[in-house]
């Protein structure tokens, strides 16, 4: 009978031991996946910037083109041309687009999966909302 107690104590307390390490291995998974999501998330951001600083020196670069314009009398005029900027529509599917990559890549199983799925779909909603605001300031 004690041979059966000390078989039984034996089987429960490694048992106890190996719960233990699945435990161990569930948080350091869950440890290595939350660092993923964020390194994700700053992937992201850092594209972001990297397409705005381009951005910016697109228009840098065009707001210092001159034209020169020949008259008839045989004097030149020359004017600076200025870009436009950035429509809300177009601004509205960059930050939608941005924004849904990083909200799908945290929310979803499969990171990249999910950042291109919501990627997408807050780019389209962004479309929608600066195409909203550029007819109202049309209006205007």
């Amino acid at each position: 009978m004690k041979g059966l107690y000390i078989l039984l104590a034996a089987i429960f307390l490694t048992s106890c031991q190996n719960q233990s390490k699945e435990d161990l291995n569930r948080a350091k998974q869950a440890s290595i996946d939350s660092m993923k999501v964020e390194i994700n998330k700053q992937r992201v951001i850092d594209s972001m910037k990297t397409e705005m600083a381009k951005i910016k020196e697109e228009q840098k670069v065009e707001s210092q083109k001159v034209v020169v314009v020949h008259q008839n009398d045989g004097t030149a005029t020359t004017t600076a041309t200025k870009k436009k900027g950035w429509s809300a529509t177009a601004k509205g599917a960059v930050i939608g687009a941005g924004v849904g990559a990083a909200t799908g890549a945290i929310v979803s199983k499969k990171k990249g999966e999910g950042a291109i799925i919501g990627g997408l779909a807050g780019a389209a909603l962004g479309t929608g909302t600066g195409a909203v605001i550029d007819s109202k300031k049309k209006k205007e």
